[in-house]
């Protein structure tokens, strides 16, 4: 009996043993996707209130001990109906821990706000002010802003592409048929829409676009605008368009037409764009790689620099943070090598050996 036992306390301390260095494994490995040491974060910093929604944004700044560092403004995903700037909580930190760029991850107004009100042109409207606000409060964080990138998952791909792409088709005229262009949601004291578009004020110097929707402009949007689209459901709303139940595709197209980055690609001897980075999931079930293929071809083929990296094997919203049951996606198993690709296209453009 006294041998058993023996054997039985060797066992246990065996076990013990093998659990705690997997516990440190574990440990180990979630402080190489968050480490706060080596960070300072300010949380929900808010930077407008149009029509009294107040907007807020979360600010990482490196604890590296720069005197400045490029910024990343990040926008997520949620097919501009669900989620908030906590689905990039994960990745935001990640980027914190792991490189040398000041994150803001940045709420914008959803269509589901204001009792099902918002329509997609005033989204538009929160990603330009976010860059913005940015561009004028970012040095209180060490932020660098004439060196600002853009990114985004989904829905937020699209935001930045849009920055990119309409940034300099601003007014304060509202937007109509007539005049699809932007007024950002913040706007520098004593300036107008019209004046940040003569200086180029929305212009950034990288982007990274993570399986995002670029042409809003078919007429497979209805599909969207339906209750076929799981998105109205999951935010508890009714589908309606994104403009309003007065607007469609077939009747007004400028409008989705403007929404759309796919249709508004200048040649770069009129307009240069910025470095890109497009990433899709090779079993994307919402977002098909060729549609994010075909976009960056577009991009390439107006003269602009794009490139392109397919995650093989990943379905749509690998950098989310947790876990999609629906998707297959983790953040802990698939969100660190696409978010080291992005580091490392980013260092190519800011720290060039």
């Amino acid at each position: 009996m006294v041998f058993v036992s023996l054997r039985c306390q060797k066992l246990v301390g065996v076990l013990v043993a093998i659990l705690l260095l997997m516990s440190c494994a574990e440990h180990q490995a979630l402080k190489a996707n968050n480490d706060p040491a080596k960070y300072d974060l300010v949380k929900d910093v808010l930077w407008a209130s149009p029509d009294g929604f107040d907007l807020t944004m979360d600010i990482y700044t490196p604890a590296s001990g720069k005197l400045s560092y490029p910024v990343v403004v990040m926008f997520h995903g949620g097919g501009w109906l669900i989620n908030d700037k906590s689905i990039m909580d994960q990745a935001a930190a990640y980027l914190a821990t792991n490189s040398n760029y000041v994150v803001c991850n940045v709420n914008y107004r959803l269509l589901s706000d204001n009792d099902n009100t918002t329509t997609l042109n005033e989204i538009v409207n929160d990603a330009f002010g976010a860059i913005l606000w940015v561009k004028g409060n970012v040095s209180k964080y060490k932020g660098d802003r004439t060196r600002i990138v853009v990114t985004g998952d989904s829905a937020g791909a699209h935001l930045s592409a849009m920055i990119v792409n309409r940034g300099d088709q601003l007014s304060s005229e509202a937007f109509s048929s007539s005049s699809p262009r932007f007024t950002p949601s913040y706007l520098p004291e004593a300036t107008s829409a019209e004046q940040v578009a003569a200086e180029n004020g929305l212009a950034v110097q990288a982007a990274v676009l993570s399986y995002g929707a670029y042409d809003l402009s078919a007429t497979g949007i209805s599909d969207f605008e339906s209750m076929k689209n799981p998105f109205w459901w999951v935010s508890g709303s009714i589908a309606r368009g994104l403009f309003g139940n007065d607007y469609n595709v077939v009747e007004h197209p400028l409008m989705y037409k403007a929404i759309s980055p796919s249709q508004n690609i200048p040649r770069a001897a009129e307009r240069q764009f910025p470095p890109h980075l497009l990433t899709s999931g090779s079993e994307d079930p919402v977002v098909s790689p060729e549609s994010v293929k075909s976009y960056t071809e577009m991009l390439r083929l107006a003269g602009h620099t794009a490139r392109y990296w397919e995650y093989k094997g990943k379905s749509h919203a690998f950098l989310d943070s947790g876990s999609n049951m629906l998707l297959g996606s983790s953040f802990e198993a698939d969100a660190p090598m696409a978010l080291n690709v992005m580091i490392a296209f980013l260092d190519e453009v800011f720290y060039p050996q």
